[in-house]
């Protein structure tokens, strides 16, 4: 079994990750896989930022109300798979917000 990562500078910015990588990682830093390229996450969000997510948190809290959905803060993993390989994976997001109706799509 693979080490952990523990310090970001452990990892190749050129090399290719797919989430099964991304979960042995355990630095604190807030990263993103895209097309399984590691981007940072910018630190945390201002004040203005949080007020903003909040109000559209709430928002979409009243229009979904009577609908099979759940609504997610960051820090919350979304996987965008290509492929149905499991473990293949090689985009994962923390969007601010996120609206899961599909409760299958929830690990």
């Amino acid at each position: 079994m693979p080490l952990p990562i523990t310090d970001i500078s452990q990892l190749d910015v050129n090399e290719s990750y797919t989430y099964a990588d991304y979960l042995l990682w355990q630095f604190e830093e807030r990263v993103e896989l895209i097309r399984g390229k590691l981007f940072r996450m910018s630190p945390a969000p201002n004040t203005r930022h949080q007020r903003i997510s909040h109000e559209l948190a709430f928002q979409l809290e009243l229009f979904l109300r009577k609908q099979p959905c759940q609504i997610f803060s960051a820090p919350f993993d979304v996987r965008l798979p290509v492929s149905k390989r499991k473990g293949h994976d090689t985009t994962v997001v923390q969007p601010d917000l996120c609206v899961i109706c599909d409760p299958g799509k929830l690990d």
